[in-house]
C-alpha cells in the first residue's frame, strides 16, 4: 500500500473512504489516474455526482488549496464533470426500488 490519500491537499478522511469503496487505495493511485478517471469510478462505485468534489480532487492532485481554483479553471472543469456525469451508468437500484417498480408504485418512466 502507497501514501494515504489524506496526505493530499484537500482530502480528508471521508473522500479516503470514497476512494477505497472505489478501489483506489493509496495517493500514488489517485494521481496514476487522474481526476476525471478517478471521479469516473467514484461514480461506478455509488457515489453520488457533485461538481465541489469533482474540482477539489483537480485542485489536490496540483497540491492546491480547493478554494484557488479559479472561474475560468471552473468553467472547464464543468465541462469535464458534465461529461463523466452523462457517461456514468446510473447506481444500481434498491430492492425496495426495484420491488415498488414491480407493483407499480413507481412510475417506470422515472418520471414519479
Amino acid at each position: 500500500m502507497g501514501t494515504p490519500i489524506s496526505t493530499l491537499r484537500n482530502m480528508g478522511p471521508a473522500m479516503e473512504t470514497a476512494f477505497a469503496r472505489a478501489g483506489i487505495d493509496s495517493a500514488e493511485a489517485l494521481r496514476d489516474l487522474g481526476t476525471d478517471a478517478a471521479y469516473a469510478r467514484l461514480l461506478a462505485s455509488g457515489e453520488r455526482p457533485h461538481f465541489i468534489p469533482f474540482y477539489v480532487i483537480e485542485m489536490a492532485l496540483q497540491g492546491r488549496p480547493w478554494n484557488d481554483c479559479t472561474k475560468e479553471e471552473k468553467a472547464t472543469l464543468r465541462l469535464r464533470f458534465d461529461r463523466i456525469k452523462a457517461s456514468a451508468a446510473p447506481p444500481p437500484r434498491s430492492e425496495l426500488e426495484a420491488f415498488l417498480d414491480r407493483i407499480g408504485v413507481r412510475d417506470p418512466r422515472g418520471t414519479g
